[in-house]
């Protein structure tokens, strides 16, 4: 047997509106080992909210992280404590989004430019709990320079006790682009990551940004441990499904669409009856499950027009899956 694959090799990232339960529960039938993580959620929401609603998940999800933002040793410290104790894998601290709305609360990219703060949040946490604190962050922000900034930024949470971190690898600029065009315009500089990990060889590095596909993300693990997608793998969530194979070595085969789409209907029915948790709520994290194939128009179209009436029932899943050609399964 070879050496023990690292559990970071690939994750799937936070996305606001996008990585909700729904959607991680979804991705994990397609994929059981790669990473999930939540949406942002400020400490102060997780402290003071509806937890249910906040930071809720399902079992099946595992292993999957909490993503927080927050500027606040103590709170942050709190809104740790919480996580673990709802069962979450890790808590990562968000210094990559660069909203205004981010800005006004002092947290998210802004804090590229407060290396103590993050190393002060990541004592902090880890001294609050036992499952890993990471950090996601980006090369800079503005005019920083990337080889200091971010080398700053990971010295002083290094030092703090953080061992693992994801680098989105592009700048961010906190005036002048939205956080639509900090997505797309800065641009990527791979290499800037690879030094990093060069740098500091006994820490967890993982990229992020522009990847997508698991022959790019193979090439990456040549040079970091690990690999992070965003947009494709919400756009496009299928690519995921050949992932615990080539990345993890697992021999189960993967799983079939339908089967999936089968599966989803028995959540969406327990959610509905749970929860009172409208269809659409669900079926719009899937509408790219079956891209590529002919009849995915029409899935998406049947789904876009019909789930988001209120007396939409979760067979409707099924109904839609009927539109896709089926190929023919081959003889064992």
């Amino acid at each position: 047997m070879g050496p023990e694959l690292s559990p970071y090799r690939l994750s799937v990232a936070p996305m606001m509106e996008w990585t909700d339960r729904h959607d991680r529960y979804f991705l994990r039938l397609i994929s059981k080992r790669v990473r999930l993580y939540t949406e942002m959620v400020t400490a102060a929401a997780v402290i003071h909210g509806d937890r249910n609603r906040l930071i809720g998940f399902s079992d099946v999800e595992h292993p999957v992280a909490l993503q927080l933002g927050g500027s606040e040793p103590e709170a942050m410290a709190e809104a740790t404590r919480i996580a673990e104790a709802t069962g979450y894998d890790e808590v990562n601290i968000n210094v990559g989004c660069p909203s205004d709305r981010v800005q006004s609360g002092r947290f998210g990219a802004c804090l590229m430019e407060e290396p103590e703060t993050v190393a002060a949040c990541v004592a902090a946490m880890r001294r609050a709990v036992s499952i890993p604190v990471t950090v996601k962050c980006r090369l800079g922000v503005d005019d920083q320079d990337p080889e200091l900034a971010l080398d700053a930024l990971v010295r002083a949470s290094a030092d703090a006790g953080c061992t693992h971190f994801v680098v989105h690898a592009r700048k961010a600029w906190l005036q002048g682009l939205s956080p639509k065009e900090n997505r797309d315009i800065p641009p990527l500089d791979y290499d800037r990551v690879y030094r990093l990990k060069q740098t500091y060889p006994g820490l967890t590095i993982v990229i992020n940004g522009g990847i997508e596909s698991l022959d790019q993300v193979k090439r990456h693990l040549d040079r970091v441990d690990g690999a992070m997608l965003g947009r494709a793998a919400y756009q496009s969530p299928w690519i995921l499904a050949d992932a615990d194979h080539r990345l993890f070595a697992d021999t189960e085969a993967f799983p079939d669409r339908w089967q999936v789409v089968d599966q989803m209907v028995d959540y969406a029915e327990r959610r509905r009856a749970e929860a009172g948790t409208p269809l659409k709520s669900i079926s719009r994290h899937m509408l790219g499950l079956f891209q590529g194939l002919p009849g995915a128009r029409a899935w998406r179209r049947h789904l876009s027009e019909n789930a988001h009436r209120d007396d939409a029932k979760p067979i409707l899943l099924a109904e839609a899956a009927r539109l896709v050609h089926r190929p023919e399964r081959r003889a064992a």
